[in-house]
C-alpha cells in the first residue's frame, strides 16, 4: 500500500508490516494503523508513522538502548488484549521528544509502546512505576582505564 509520510514522502509499505492499535494512541485515538520506518544508516531510531495521516509520526527507540535496567510487569489484561503468550512476541518501544541540541532530547519511559511482533497489534500503556515521560537520553558509557 502507498502511504504519505512526514519525513520520507510517499512510500510503499507491505500490509503485513502495519501495526494495529485498536485504541489508538493517547491524544491520537483516531489513529489506529502505523508502520515502523527505519532511519537510513541508523539502527537505533525508527519512525512510527500513521498510515492515514502523514503529519502523525513519532521518533521511537528501544528503551533498553538507553536504560539497561528498564523493567516493568506487563499486566495480564494487556497480554490478553494483545494475545501475548510468550516473551519473544513482545517488542517494547518508547517515544522520543527531540530537542535542539540533540543532547537535550528525552525518552518517554513512563508510557511504552507494547507490540505483539507476531500478530502486529500494539498498545501504549501508562506505567505507575517511577519512570518519567521526560527521561534524558544518555547512552550508558563504559569507562576504560
Amino acid at each position: 500500500m502507498n502511504i504519505e509520510t512526514k519525513y520520507f514522502g510517499s512510500m510503499i509499505v507491505e500490509e503485513e508490516k502495519v501495526i494495529h492499535f485498536d485504541k489508538g494512541l493517547p491524544g491520537f485515538q483516531e489513529e489506529k494503523a502505523f508502520v515502523l520506518i527505519d532511519f537510513p544508516d541508523n539502527p537505533v531510531f525508527q519512525i512510527l508513522q500513521s498510515t492515514t495521516s502523514a503529519h502523525v509520526a513519532f521518533v521511537v527507540a528501544s528503551p533498553y538502548h538507553f536504560n539497561k535496567e528498564y523493567a516493568f510487569d506487563l499486566a495480564e489484561q494487556i497480554r490478553e488484549e494483545l494475545d501475548i503468550t510468550k516473551q519473544e512476541q513482545v517488542k517494547v518501544l518508547s517515544i522520543l521528544t527531540l530537542r535542539d541540541p540533540f543532547i537535550n532530547s528525552t525518552i518517554n519511559l513512563q508510557a511504552p509502546l507494547i507490540i505483539n511482533a507476531d500478530s502486529m497489534y500494539g498498545q501504549q500503556i501508562i506505567l505507575s512505576d517511577d519512570y518519567s515521560s521526560r527521561t534524558p537520553m544518555q547512552v550508558e558509557k563504559v569507562k576504560v582505564d
